[in-house]
Order: structure tokens, then C-alpha cells, then sequence
């Protein structure tokens, strides 16, 4: 059972590290609290979600979605342009969960209805 007070000392501490985190890897000017406050919607969504017990799968693309969002949002309070490997991080979690998404697909091909044929008469 999932307790609610869980979940927010869980998705608090997760707020906290990637603030952390991403305060050691952006522009000094950028400070962690600017940081907390662009990605702090989008971590209040995510536990949200995981508080509702979304399925696995809507779940990391509903992540992936949310960490782009929260990149360009630290993109646009930033008062320097940010490393081109930050802007790259933004999009490494929608590139791994699409390309686990089509290996996926690619590997229940077989178990796909065949497209039914066009009989003319």
C-alpha cells in the first residue's frame, strides 16, 4: 500500500537532488532555487500519477513529457545559455522510452492481427 506521506518524503527528496543536481551542472547564475521552482510542477504531477497508480507505461511517457517540459522551463528563467549536454539531457528520457516503446511493438509484430484484404468481386 502506497501511504501518502510516502510519497511526498519520496518525491521531496527526489525535488531536492535534482535541484541539487542540476545546480552543479547549469551556469552559476542559475540557482537551485530558480531550479526547484521550474521543475517543482512538474515533480507535484509526477507524484500525483504514482499516487494514482497509472500504468507502467503511461506512467515513463507522462515522465518523459514532464522532464522536457521542466528543460525548457529552466531554459527560459536561465539568465545564460545553458550547455548544450543540459539540452541533450532533456531529451535522453523521451528518446529512451520511444525507442523501448518501438522495440516493443517491434517485437509483438507477429502477435498483430494481418491487415484484412480488399476482396473485389
Amino acid at each position: 500500500m502506497r501511504h501518502p506521506l510516502d510519497i511526498v518524503a519520496m518525491f521531496a527528496a527526489l525535488w531536492l537532488l535534482a535541484s541539487m543536481v542540476l545546480d552543479a551542472l547549469t551556469p552559476k547564475e542559475l540557482t537551485a532555487v530558480m531550479i526547484a521552482i521550474a521543475i517543482g510542477p512538474a515533480i507535484v504531477i509526477t507524484a500525483v500519477f504514482y499516487y494514482l497508480r497509472c500504468p507502467r507505461t503511461d506512467f515513463a511517457v507522462m515522465f518523459a513529457a514532464l522532464w522536457l517540459i521542466s528543460d525548457v522551463a529552466i531554459a527560459f528563467i536561465s539568465p545564460k545559455a545553458l550547455p548544450h549536454l543540459l539540452i541533450v539531457l532533456g531529451f535522453v528520457p523521451a528518446l529512451l522510452i520511444g525507442t523501448v516503446l518501438h522495440w516493443q511493438r517491434f517485437q509483438h509484430r507477429h502477435e498483430r492481427l494481418p491487415v484484412p484484404s480488399a476482396k473485389r468481386s
